[in-house]
């Protein structure tokens, strides 16, 4: 009797496109997919332009294509997995979604155009109205994809960097010398929980609030909300938030701890990027 089997059964957070070595995968593949394929489409383009260049150089774009198609796929499924832990940017899922379809589309129209070009030239015939039009319509989807490409890492990249950068230009005073020569720390260092001083107020003195205030600041264009006894201006975070505007607009004026404690448990990242919008306590 053999040893015995052990099953391992992986959660949808435990998959192999969820992370490696304790880091997500996504952030991993995914420049593979952003460097590779637009490299290999643009490759592409130029070989149709310049056939002769093709024999020398077709299976290395062919094959740059594949990987970056394989890329774009594991990017796409490994962003599924991280948006299970922190929210899914929508614009970014949408345009994630549709990448790996195009270039599969675009390895299988190059495929084709590389097999006619390179029968045509075996044969010494000029190129025929079928390698022609191979060639102009995988130039077309190259392009596309090129563009589709560039939105999905300028989309990705907004989703990750934009709350942090629009936080850091709009609380200046955290790293700046307040009037008394003191360091105002606005909420990138404040635990949750203690009170921020305000420009308004003295060094040693904190503003609170109350609900009646959060409601107050119940529209898109001023949006305040409350989580666990703090108050937060959103404002400038709705149209950074990964998960999209409307969940955040759906907050404002509310006390919002339930939804954020259903949404992100006990992240460090949320709460980190919530603490650089903190207002002060709720009374």
């Amino acid at each position: 009797m053999g040893p015995p089997t052990v099953v391992v059964m992986l959660t949808p957070l435990e998959s192999v496109f969820d992370a490696i070595a304790g880091l997500p995968v996504h952030p991993l593949v995914v420049h593979f997919a952003v460097v590779l394929l637009p490299l290999a489409a643009l490759g592409l383009i130029v070989l149709v332009i310049v056939p002769s260049w093709a024999d020398r150089f077709g299976w290395l774009t062919l094959g740059t294509l594949v990987v970056g198609t394989g890329a774009a796929f594991v990017a796409k499924e490994s962003g599924e997995a991280l948006a299970a832990r922190v929210g899914e940017p929508e614009a970014h899922a949408a345009w994630g979604d549709l990448l790996p379809i195009l270039a599969v589309a675009l390895v299988a129209v190059a495929g084709i155009w590389f097999f006619l070009h390179r029968r045509s030239g075996g044969a010494g015939r000029p190129r025929s109205l079928a390698t022609t039009a191979s060639g102009l319509i995988a130039a077309v989807l190259a392009v596309v994809v090129t563009g589709v490409t560039v939105l999905v890492g300028h989309s990705g990249a907004q989703a990750a960097w934009a709350g942090v950068v629009t936080s850091a230009n709009d609380h200046p005073t955290a790293a700046e010398p307040s009037a008394s020569g003191s360091s105002t720390a606005s909420g990138s260092s404040t635990p949750s929980g203690s009170p921020t001083p305000t420009s308004s107020g003295s060094a040693g003195a904190a503003t609170s609030y109350t609900m009646a205030d959060v409601a107050s600041h119940a529209k898109r264009s001023s949006c305040w909300a409350a989580v666990d006894g703090n108050v937060y201006d959103l404002t400038t975070w709705i149209d950074a938030h990964p998960g999209g505007p409307q969940r955040i607009i759906a907050l404002c004026g509310t006390d919002a701890t339930a939804a954020f404690t259903a949404e992100h448990g006990n992240q460090k990242r949320p709460a980190q990027v919530l603490r650089q919008y903190l207002l002060g306590p709720l009374s």
